[in-house]
């Protein structure tokens, strides 16, 4: 989403949560923005959990932030058949920054 894409490059986002998509697995992942595909940012991803989505706030230290209809709310803007009793995925990941300096980084992103 282009509002969560400049929290991505800026490393205020470490995570995201996925429902009913291709399984993500530890490693690098390249982010492309929704409206611009040609702005995007790799990101090492660390762990990938999956919960029920009523879990996932409190997992990623967001519950204050992201109660049950704030959480549900923001999920059904990308997923509207989305319930809090579903499973999803939630993809851990370094900063854009925090994941250049790894070896094994990249040397071209088409």
């Amino acid at each position: 989403m282009p509002r969560l894409f400049p929290l991505v490059v800026a490393g205020q986002k470490t995570s995201t949560i996925r429902w009913r998509e291709t399984t993500i697995v530890p490693g690098y992942m390249r982010y492309v923005c929704d409206g611009d595909a040609t702005s995007t940012a790799i990101v090492w991803v660390t762990r990938c959990t999956e919960m029920p989505l009523s879990k996932a706030a409190a997992f990623v230290g967001r519950q204050s932030e992201w109660p049950k209809d704030v959480m549900l709310s923001g999920m059904r803007e990308h997923y509207p058949e989305i319930e809090w009793t579903d499973i999803v995925q939630i993809v851990e990941h370094l900063t854009p920054a925090d994941s250049m300096p790894l070896s094994n980084y990249p040397a071209a992103t088409p």
